[in-house]
């Protein structure tokens, strides 16, 4: 019998095998399993986003479905990675208005994104984990490193002042360059610790 394991966003980081794609990292809440997903960089970006709490300055795709469906009193109440088919990954969202509920097809990205937004569980069958995922165990005998990955460093941060911090930082936002947006954020906490 299958059972369903809450999972959430660990780590996303490009992908090493094909151009232009990330890997995102999901892991169960005891930390046992990590099930890696290849995702779009616009996907990546908009979890990213999520994650790291960015306010965009215009509203991404992700964001104005939140914003439609909270007007119209529609509320996302879990995200479940259902099956695992010929390489692909396929998820529904479960979202109620009133008292009706339904179940949306979505790509796993898209849900993932849409979850942060709606800050609901993010669900998977375990069997999807046991022929996909990657345990401590698994890692081990692989020799692979830490998933949770290491943040990559900004170029020379130690010779930008926090006031060319705070202004590459306006930059990056209005350029849309969300991930050095996070970079130079964390980069002006750390530094105001």
């Amino acid at each position: 019998m299958s059972r369903r394991v809450e999972l959430h966003v660990s780590d996303i980081s490009p992908s090493g095998t094909t151009s232009g794609a990330y890997q995102m990292v999901l892991v169960d809440l005891e930390g046992i399993w990590r099930l890696p997903i290849i995702i779009g960089g616009t996907e990546a970006q908009a979890i990213a986003i999520a994650m790291e709490r960015i306010e965009p300055l215009r509203p991404l795709t992700h964001d104005l479905i939140k914003t439609l469906a909270t007007s119209f009193g529609i509320e996302v109440m879990e995200v479940e990675i259902y099956n695992f088919k010929e390489g692909v990954f396929h998820a529904k969202l479960i979202a109620i208005q009133d008292s009706r509920q339904v179940e949306i097809d979505s790509r796993t990205s898209d849900a993932v994104a849409i979850a942060l937004r709606f800050d609901c569980p993010i669900f998977c069958q375990d069997f999807i984990l046991k022929e996909n995922a990657i345990t401590h165990h698994d890692e081990k005998l692989l020799g692979l490193a830490d998933l949770d990955g290491v943040e990559d460093e900004l170029e020379e941060p130690e010779e930008l002042s926090i006031q060319e911090l705070q202004s590459a930082l306006e930059e990056a936002l209005q350029n849309e360059d969300y991930e050095r947006a996070s970079q130079l954020r964390d980069e002006i906490a750390r530094r105001s610790a």
